[in-house]
């Protein structure tokens, strides 16, 4: 396997003229696409920094987004609850238009690096899953994926332009299974899986951390992401 160069922040401007920091981690070999990892409501942190590494050390150019500069810059919440309450309440503050605006310069960043015709996709997690729902039903990217985000209901009448893959633990909490099977009803062609793990399982900085779903589920994105880009 490849390994990257050492993971940078970077400064990128939004159609409105917002500017915002990222994490970039760059592939040593010639990138084979660009992914954008969309944060949950913990911010950028060492766990998305870390799995934007190793998507560049599985050969692409990884990029996070600071979703949340909008409302207060260099966010790193820790996993208890009063974390929770807080990135819950930036959360808050924030309009899908305005993440969207942001999730285009992301875009426009890695085409900007890879060329005009690169492919490029999405992969979040928790709230931001919906965010990578959000850049397949509005951005011109080519895959996307989401992990136990239940947020995804909030933009159910949206419909992805692309191919989308979703992720969820049937010991999920956060996520009613209700809602799974609306957006199934709603949306046929979305593929999606279910994994016996609760939420947050991709996250190995918790308890909620389900080495076994985790693996498969990674094996079954980055198959995805080489079937679409």
């Amino acid at each position: 396997m490849a390994q990257q160069t050492a993971g940078e922040q970077i400064r990128l401007t939004a159609s409105d003229g917002h500017t915002f920091d990222a994490y970039l981690a760059r592939p040593a070999e010639t990138p084979k696409a660009g992914v954008i990892i969309c944060q949950e409501v913990f911010g950028v942190n060492d766990h998305i920094r870390e799995v934007v590494d190793s998507y560049a050390r599985d050969g692409y150019l990884a990029l996070a987004p600071s979703l949340f500069d909008r409302v207060e810059r260099g966010v790193e919440l820790d996993y208890g609850p009063d974390g929770l309450d807080r990135g819950r309440a930036i959360r808050g503050q924030i309009d899908w238009d305005d993440i969207a605006m942001d999730v285009q310069a992301a875009v426009d960043h890695l085409r900007a690096e890879l060329g005009a015709d690169a492919k490029v996709g999405a992969v979040g997690f928790a709230w931001g899953g919906a965010v990578a729902w959000l850049a397949a039903c509005r951005l011109p990217v080519n895959a996307a994926v989401s992990y136990y985000s239940g947020q995804i209901f909030e933009l159910n009448d949206e419909e992805p332009q692309c191919p989308m893959l979703l992720h969820f633990g049937e010991e999920d909490p956060i996520v009613d299974f209700d809602q799974i099977e609306a957006i199934r009803a709603e949306h046929p062609n979305v593929v999606d899986h279910i994994y016996p793990a609760g939420h947050g399982f991709n996250n190995d900085h918790t308890e909620d951390y389900d080495e076994d779903s985790a693996t498969l589920a990674r094996s079954r994105t980055v198959a995805f992401f080489m079937d679409n880009m």
